[in-house]
């Protein structure tokens, strides 16, 4: 194998960092793959630091490169894909425990119950979703070449990867690699266009294409890859877009709304217990009418108080003194807050519970929307009639049913609104509903407090944000222990609280955009830019070495 790898590295002068990682093999192969993956998640949501994405990407290509083949040496097809698979494992699992280790941190809620689960969330979970990272990997070495072009194989393989993560077993599109570019100021503005998972395939492209610079021209000078220039022409092209787009529309207001959002940084052990219902309701209601500098006399003026994800441990509408003590303090005003919500309850029947938001006018429920994506092992348990019976529950109790609709919320006062609860804010192009009324603001009520003071709940303040800029909308998010803010359609934060702080926020509802191109097209960018990846890859896979005689098999299954 190490004869495979030198034809890569031909003519080099000295060991140098590309040449050692593609030369590298067991363990330390792996230790590679891990670390670079594991540096990637720096790019993430809080850090943002949006170069740490050149390491694992630039180091992908290597890794890949160390699995090429040779007619020199009669290898199988299938062991060279493998090799490239179990790079990108490797790659990916440090990527997602790096990126998600904090999900660690909901086990510990309910200790007694759930600690035993600890290593799952913190390694299980990544190591289930490398396989992701392991296929995307195995498709780009088939479409492998030794020239720039083998950078659109990597995004092809890695990008369609990345797309099955967001939808298959109904999906988990968290921290993609195009969320590196969700931070990154005037180049998020692009998801505009593609929306995240065109943001994949060009993240890919932009951070994997220096590792062409250790390539060789076939005179033996070494020169700046076309693939190279052409990234950062993208790149340099998508920063003109974003700051124009941005600098083109400032802010503009709806008239007659005055916002106020209430993040009570209601510890997560608390809030599920009924025996509490009163007094958290009596810290709602006070920190709600709390008087601020723009706002000294409270609530008045307020038309709409907005109270996060599952708000009350016990059902709302069957708790007639709730309700009117929230009348009283509401004195007009229009309440949204996330609920518990029941269906044919009572008289001895469970009927139906759904986690929804409601809008109250007075004592009056007038409005509400029953979450529809529900979290596995969260808030249902898949595979329960086999999990239950060995003592496995989800994390949130009870049994929740998941919603049918309707897609828009219709509350007084306000333009028609698309509510996401939760984890629902996560997936990209299910946010507005296809071919059915544009909705003018979304409305994400969460609690992420299961997660502590973690980088988790930033990284979900950033895909919220993503959604704004996607769909050209508005966005209203208020969340128990933070991050809640008031964003514009254009990504902006224009008002927000900072995790694990307890406050209100005032403020007025932005406008919505035009329709975006995403909002128009969206069906279409991510296959559109998939093809292209795979048919300049395949350009180089043409172009590696000269045709095989009529009848034999392509290159990469030739033995």
């Amino acid at each position: 194998m190490a004869q495979i790898a030198e034809i890569a590295v031909a003519d080099a002068p000295a060991p140098t960092l590309p040449r050692r990682i593609i030369l590298a093999r067991g363990w330390t192969r792996r230790a590679i793959a891990f670390f670079a993956g594991a540096t990637g998640a720096l790019a993430l949501a809080p850090f943002d630091v949006i170069p740490a994405m050149f390491v694992p990407l630039t180091v992908a290509v290597w890794l890949i490169d160390g699995a090429a083949d040779d007619e020199s040496e009669k290898r199988l097809a299938r062991a060279l894909i493998l090799s490239a698979a179990g790079a990108g494992w490797w790659l990916g699992f440090g990527y997602f425990v790096a990126g998600l280790w904090w999900m660690g941190a909901a086990m510990l809620v309910e200790a007694d119950q759930f600690a035993w689960a600890l290593p799952l969330a913190v390694f299980g979970l990544p190591a289930v979703l490398a396989l992701f990272s392991a296929a995307g990997f195995a498709a780009a070495r088939i479409l492998w070449s030794r020239g720039g072009l083998r950078v659109f194989a990597l995004a092809a393989g890695l990008g369609a990867a990345e797309w099955m993560r967001g939808h298959l077993f109904t999906g988990f599109p968290w921290n993609d690699f195009g969320m590196a570019l969700a931070g990154a100021g005037p180049l998020a503005q692009t998801a505009s266009l593609v929306g995240l998972h065109g943001l994949d395939i060009i993240a890919i492209v932009i951070f994997a294409a220096p590792a062409t610079l250790v390539d060789r021209a076939p005179d033996g000078a070494r020169r700046i890859s076309g693939t190279l220039l052409a990234a950062t022409v993208l790149a340099l092209l998508m920063l003109a877009y974003g700051a124009v787009r941005l600098g083109a529309n400032p802010t503009q207001y709806v008239d007659g709304v005055t916002l106020r959002l209430m993040q009570p940084n209601l510890p997560q052990d608390a809030k599920f217990r009924p025996e509490n219902g009163e007094n958290i309701l009596r810290r709602y209601l006070a920190l709600s009418e709390r008087a601020t500098n723009e706002r000294p006399l409270g609530l008045a003026g307020v038309t709409h108080l907005i109270w996060p994800e599952s708000a009350f441990p016990y059902i709302i509408s069957q708790k007639p003194q709730a309700l009117a003590a929230i009348a009283r303090a509401l004195n007009g005003s229009v309440l949204l807050t996330g609920a518990a919500r029941a269906e044919g309850y009572g008289d001895g029947r469970r009927g139906r519970i759904f986690n929804s938001i409601e809008a109250l006018r007075g004592e009056t429920i007038v409005a509400f929307y029953d979450k529809i994506h529900l979290v596995p092992f969260g808030e249902y348990l898949p595979l329960d009639q086999w999990l239950r019976p060995l003592g496995i529950n989800q994390l949130v109790p009870g049994i929740w049913d998941r919603g049918a609709g309707p897609r828009l919320l219709a509350a007084p006062g306000l333009p028609p609104i698309a509510p996401l609860i939760c984890y629902e804010a996560i997936f990209s192009g299910e946010a507005v509903e296809p071919g059915a009324e544009r909705p003018r603001l979304f409305l994400n009520v969460t609690n992420d407090g299961w997660f502590g003071l973690t980088t988790g709940p930033y990284q979900h303040m950033a895909q919220a944000r993503l959604r704004a800029i996607e769909e050209g909308l508005p966005m209203i998010r208020v969340a128990n222990t933070g991050v809640s803010a008031i964003i514009d359609p254009y990504g902006r934060i224009l008002q927000s609280l900072p995790l694990g702080e307890e406050g209100v926020i005032d403020g007025r509802l932005p406008k919505e955009a035009a329709p975006t191109v995403f909002a128009a097209y969206g069906a279409w960018a991510f296959p559109a830019l998939l093809a292209l990846a795979t048919a300049l890859a395949l350009i180089g896979v043409a172009g590696r070495r000269p045709s095989p005689p009529a009848g034999s098999a392509p290159s990469f299954l030739r033995v």
